[in-house]
């Protein structure tokens, strides 16, 4: 019942046999393929011109926005079904976030396996903890539902909002030195500043939605933001 309820609320994603694969296979895939599979060789972040400092920032960053657009992802997927029952009308407003995660997610993937990045090891433990804090907050009602988006989406926009600033700062540093940015890198900046406004956008509707009346909203919260600060610790380095 409960796939079948998710079937119904949640949007049919039409994927290549490409976006099927799971992240991880995808990305053995690429890594033992010659030619990678966006079909032709790939050197990882060869194209942006990047230093050796530069590229391991980035792919941990991508680490990161990865592990938590699949947290998102099963967070909402989780959340719905019990919200659902007693609040049937933010069938429209979840399926719009859920979707907006999904997109990033599938982003976030190909990235990943265009540049060859593994994932985290953290991968099981996240997606259980994911899973269990949608399913948890949603059977505790709306305003619990919408403090964890406001808790999730407060620390994923300031992720994100610091890595903006941190790309800006390579792009101001070559076009100083009259060097050309490069289209990888201006790419890289646009799906970060996209998925940055989207996760606060999220942040908005929850707090339109009464996410501060959830009781204990102080508790709730500041335990949801600590555990996505150590989630993103732990996702840089392992």
């Amino acid at each position: 019942m409960a796939l079948l309820f998710l079937r119904e609320t949640m949007p049919v994603v039409h994927l290549s046999t490409r976006s099927r694969l799971t992240p991880l296979a995808f990305q053995l895939k690429a890594r033992n393929s010659p030619t990678g599979c966006l079909g032709r060789r790939q050197d990882p972040l060869a194209r942006t011109g990047l230093d050796l400092e530069q590229k391991k920032y980035l792919e941990s960053a991508l680490r990161v926005n990865q592990a938590g657009e699949l947290a998102a992802t099963l967070i909402y997927s989780a959340q719905t079904p019990p919200l659902l029952k007693s609040h049937p009308s933010l069938r429209n407003l979840m399926k719009h976030m859920y979707e907006q995660e999904a997109g990033h997610f599938s982003t976030f993937n190909h990235l990943m396996a265009k540049h060859r990045i593994r994932p985290t090891a953290m991968y099981p433990v996240w997606s259980t903890l994911a899973a269990g804090l949608g399913w948890a907050t949603g059977v505790m009602g709306r305003e619990a539902s919408m403090a964890c988006t406001e808790a999730v989406e407060t620390e994923i926009g300031e992720h994100y909002n610091n890595q903006v600033k941190e790309l800006l700062t390579w792009v101001e540093a070559r076009q100083a030195r009259g060097e050309a940015v490069g289209e990888e890198l201006q790419g890289l900046l646009g799906v970060i500043r996209k998925c940055r406004d989207e996760e606060l956008e999220h942040l908005d509707h929850a707090v339109e939605n009464d996410a501060k009346e959830a009781n204990p909203y102080e508790l709730l919260t500041g335990v949801i933001r600590a555990g996505c600060r150590g989630a993103i610790w732990v996702s840089e380095r392992v």
